[in-house]
C-alpha cells in the first residue's frame, strides 16, 4: 500500500483521488475552499483544509511520509508555482503538477518536478486513439512508437490460433498474455487457439498493430 498527497480537490484531483483510493492507496486531499474538502472527506483516508501556498501549512502535513505529492491545482497558476516551489523548499523529491498552459509547463520544466500532467491532452490522444483504432480496449506506449494494446476477441476471432492471427506481422507484433476468464496464460504459443471472451495482450510499433485491424474488427 502507497501513500499519496493530492493538493488542489477540482475535478481532476478528485477524480485521482478516488481513483487512488480505489486501487488499495491511503490519500490525502488538500484543498483551501472547506465545502470541497468536507463533501469528499469521507471518500479520502484524510482530507485537510489548508492553504497550499503557505510554507508553513505544508510542513505540518509532513508530506515527506508520502510515496508522491501531485499538485493538481487548477486555473491559478500562480498558486501552483508557489507549492511546487515550497514543497521543493521542504525536501518533496517526488512532485507531480498539472498544468495548464504551455507558460506553465516551461516553468515546471525548469523547477525540475517529477513528471507535469497535461489531463485534458492525453485524454484527448487517448479518445483520438481509441476512435481510430476501435478494436484496442487499452493500451500503453513504450516510446518511440511501440505499444502495447489490450484487445477482446469477439466472435470472429474465435478458434484461430494466435499464430495465425500474427503471421503478417511475424517478429513484428508479439503475444505476451492471454486473459481467459480467471486463468492468465503468459508468452502463449503460437498453436494457442482463442476463444471469444479472450483478452489479447500484444506489444509491437504503431503500424504492425494497425495492420491488424482486418482481422480484428
Amino acid at each position: 500500500m502507497s501513500q499519496y498527497a493530492v493538493i488542489g480537490l477540482g475535478r481532476f484531483g478528485i477524480t485521482l483521488a478516488l481513483q487512488l483510493v480505489k486501487m488499495g492507496n491511503d490519500v490525502i486531499g488538500i484543498d483551501s475552499d472547506r465545502k470541497v474538502v468536507e463533501n469528499i472527506a469521507n471518500s479520502l483516508t484524510h482530507a485537510v483544509i489548508a492553504d497550499a501556498t503557505d510554507e508553513n501549512a505544508l510542513i505540518e502535513l509532513s508530506l515527506s511520509y508520502y510515496d508522491a505529492v501531485v499538485v493538481a491545482i487548477g486555473e491559478n497558476m500562480q498558486a501552483s508555482l508557489i507549492c511546487v516551489v515550497h514543497l521543493k523548499n521542504i525536501g518533496i523529491k517526488n512532485i507531480w503538477v498539472k498544468a495548464t498552459t504551455d507558460e506553465h509547463h516551461l516553468i515546471l520544466k525548469s523547477l525540475g518536478v517529477t513528471r507535469i500532467i497535461h489531463p485534458e491532452e492525453e485524454m484527448g490522444i487517448r479518445t483520438a486513439r481509441s476512435l481510430f483504432y476501435p478494436m484496442i480496449r487499452e493500451y500503453m506506449s513504450l516510446g518511440h512508437r511501440q505499444y502495447v494494446v489490450e484487445i477482446p476477441v469477439f466472435e470472429k476471432l474465435a478458434e484461430t490460433s494466435l499464430g495465425n492471427l500474427l503471421i503478417e506481422v511475424e517478429g513484428k507484433v508479439f503475444g505476451l498474455l492471454i486473459k481467459r476468464q480467471e486463468k492468465l496464460y503468459p508468452c502463449p504459443h503460437p498453436e494457442f487457439v482463442l476463444e471469444q471472451g479472450d483478452m489479447l495482450i500484444l506489444a509491437g510499433d504503431r503500424l504492425s498493430l494497425a495492420a491488424l485491424e482486418p482481422r480484428l474488427v
